[in-house]
């Protein structure tokens, strides 16, 4: 299985726009704080849209919102909505396309890897991504602030 950058992206989206609250974040913003092409994250929030995590807001402070809490979407559903399956090989999700299947040594590893990932992803909220995503942020800020000479016991 290869997650495409549209899966990568829709999900790093979400996270952009669910850590505003129900505020209306324009894509604009989400380009420029993730780094992405506004573009190719038009065509992304189209589908986000089609598929009802976000909902578009109009106006002078318009752009999209969640459409439904963080901790009610989760990464498989997303990945899904973007990718289609995600099943590492064609007869993990349809069994008759696979002539072998009686003699096959390795279907039942495909079982397995596809149920880690749907367990992973599944098991994965929005809002667990949100979560963490903030950590991370805030531990890079600590990292990057100048110690002072008296929390350094340097004096002043």
């Amino acid at each position: 299985m290869w997650v495409s950058t549209k899966a990568q992206y829709g999900l790093r989206a979400l996270i952009e726009i669910g850590r505003r609250g129900g505020e209306a974040v324009p894509l604009k913003d989400v380009a420029e704080r993730q780094g992405l092409s506004q573009h190719y994250l038009e065509q992304i929030a189209s589908n986000l849209r089609r598929a009802g995590f976000i909902r578009s807001i109009r106006g002078a402070h318009g752009g999209y919102r969640l459409a439904r809490a963080a901790s009610a979407i989760n990464a498989y559903d997303v990945v899904t909505a973007m990718e289609g399956s995600i099943a590492p090989v064609s007869c993990v999700e349809d069994n008759h396309v696979c002539d072998s299947q009686n003699v096959c040594g390795t279907q039942d590893l495909w079982y397995r890897v596809d149920a880690a990932l749907r367990d992973v992803l599944g098991g994965t909220s929005l809002a667990d991504l949100i979560e963490q995503s903030d950590r991370q942020q805030h531990a890079r800020l600590v990292q990057l602030e100048p110690m002072r000479p008296d929390v350094l016991g340097l004096g002043s």
